[in-house]
């Protein structure tokens, strides 16, 4: 009765309405956007502090803006039309810079109809709350792992006039791997996975389930793969690529590696669906005579010794990019990895010299290496490729002086107070340690905020232009201890006086937030005896 009752629920999603947003007058069964459209979780509208203008026809500004929506997990297919009164030149990124639609011109006044799919997704595996993925601190609250669905409009005078968003079940690839593969959320950081939408129509989505520092092992542990195996049907696509952490001294041996990538194919096979083993692309390491030298040891040729054996199939990435990058030169492919003098960047107060991961220039031939291998494969989903973008040779980059994708604005830096010190097992006293990122944060302004845990503290004291975030998960516990918060001068009842400081403090401060859904709990016998 139970698996009757989830087919209809499931299918009854299929079928849920289209939501259709307009700027401007308001047709049929639809909704006006106004300057008014904020969003919140019970309103779509704009998002993150941005709003553009709202013409007659048009929302449209000179600086990029966000939309989202509350969504349930779940794939989508989203139809824009662009355009405004100006001549603009819209990109669409989707949740945390996952590239849509690039850089699609629209004459004055004119119009464009877009349409592709797009992924939602949650901790939670199978709606079980006490089954989740183990989230990094970094992504905690992040775009990637929310209730919503955001879709970044960028680009020259980006506009639109309406989006129609409707749930829908497609093929899906899902993508489980690291730094090199994940949606990079903060520029300039960017790889191959989040630009891999961008080369497919609609009929595919693509979701990226890979997270920065995952071993082959860690991606097993963390439930990364069991919540891509509760969601993956038949039909359905699983791109694989680990190696540059699993290489690392005392990660993940040869012998285990390969017994984990064959227990990767024998499960997405037994769903019914199809693995793809993606070899890992090279590092910027040439020799004298300007030849990639290898740096992976003998991962990529345990891919190529799985995939032969068990009969997947085979996107060698690592050749790829040995191709590409020696037709790039040594002081070319600079221009691919992330190699940035200090401050070329908000927050960026350091200079980068990075020779493994990628911007969005590297990401970008990266992905359509990946698209070369897709074509080469004869995978089904070549079929749905886009038709306005020819293969690849990776002996021919693209140029990148010519390249440009525009930039997505640099939030506030988050300062995680876990790289601090502080520890979530609810015994550990974390003054000190959340003080510090508190410091670190005021000293150009950003968020602070926790992994998920109880995190035992004395008094806290918030500064200027500090946002304290406490995501759902996290618990900041009042210690119960009197000499854990400071005396402080104060009047109560017009009597002055001092007086134990607050839990929380904000003293002489401004442009101070706190936010989030986790919980500030202050609450103890020693307060109320």
């Amino acid at each position: 009765m139970k698996s009757i009752v989830a087919v209809i629920l499931i299918l009854g999603a299929f079928v849920a309405p289209a939501q259709k947003y307009v700027c401007g007058k308001p047709e049929r069964d639809s909704t006006e956007l106004t300057a008014a459209s904020v969003y919140i979780a019970t309103a779509p509208g704009f998002d993150l502090n941005t709003f553009p203008e709202i013409g007659a026809l048009s929302c449209s500004s000179d600086k990029p803006f966000f939309f989202s929506i509350a969504l349930p997990e779940g794939s989508y297919r989203v139809k824009v039309v662009l355009g405004g009164e100006q001549a603009s030149a819209t990109t669409v990124w989707a949740e945390a810079r996952r590239l849509m639609l690039e850089k699609v011109s629209v004459k004055a006044k004119g119009s464009v109809t877009r349409t592709f799919d797009t992924n939602v997704r949650v901790p939670e595996i199978a709606g079980d709350v006490s089954h989740r993925v183990q989230l990094k601190p970094r992504e905690v609250g992040k775009l990637d792992w929310d209730n919503k669905l955001t879709l970044e409009f960028n680009g020259d005078h980006p506009s639109f006039r309406s989006i129609t968003i409707e749930p829908v079940h497609e093929t899906t690839i899902y993508l489980a791997g690291d730094s090199a593969v994940v949606d990079q959320d903060v520029e300039p950081w960017a790889a191959w996975g989040q630009m891999l939408p961008r080369f497919f129509r609609h009929g595919v989505v693509v979701a990226n389930d890979a997270e920065s520092g995952e071993t082959i092992k860690s991606f097993v542990s963390e439930q990364r793969f069991a919540k891509v195996m509760s969601l993956i049907q038949p039909g359905d696509y699983l791109f694989i690529q680990f190696g540059h952490n699993d290489q690392k001294p005392g990660a993940v041996s040869l012998d285990e590696y390969k017994e984990l990538l064959a227990d990767y194919i024998e499960q997405t096979f037994a769903k019914g669906a199809t693995p793809v083993l993606v070899t890992s692309m090279n590092r910027r390491t040439f020799d004298g005579e300007g030849k990639i030298t290898n740096s992976l040891a003998g991962y990529p040729d345990a891919v190529r010794e799985v995939a032969a054996a068990q009969r997947a199939a085979l996107i060698d990435l690592n050749a790829m990019s040995k191709t590409l990058f020696e037709a790039m030169g040594p002081e070319g492919a600079l221009k691919a990895f992330m190699h940035y003098p200090a401050n070329a960047f908000p927050n960026q107060t350091e200079a980068i010299s990075d020779d493994t991961h990628f911007n969005k220039y590297g990401a970008y031939e990266l992905a359509r290496c990946v698209v070369h291998g897709i074509r080469a494969d004869k995978l089904p989903i070549a079929k749905r490729l886009t038709k306005d973008m020819p293969d690849f040779n990776p002996a021919q980059p693209d140029p990148a002086a010519t390249f440009d994708l525009p930039a997505t604005p640099i939030p506030a830096k988050t300062y995680v107070a876990n790289d601090y010190g502080a520890k979530g097992d609810g015994t550990t006293l974390n003054t000190a340690s959340i003080q510090k990122a508190i410091d670190a944060a005021a000293v150009v302004g950003g968020t602070v905020t926790l992994g998920p845990g109880a995190y035992l503290t004395g008094s806290l004291f918030l500064k200027s232009s500090v946002t304290l975030d406490v995501p759902e998960g996290a618990a900041i516990i009042g210690s119960e201890k009197l000499d854990d918060y400071p005396m402080l001068p104060t009047r109560v009842a017009g009597i002055e006086m001092t007086w134990p400081a607050a839990l929380i403090n904000v003293r002489d401060q401004h442009n101070v937030t706190i936010t989030g859904k986790g919980t500030i709990d202050g609450d103890g016998p020693i307060w109320w005896k």
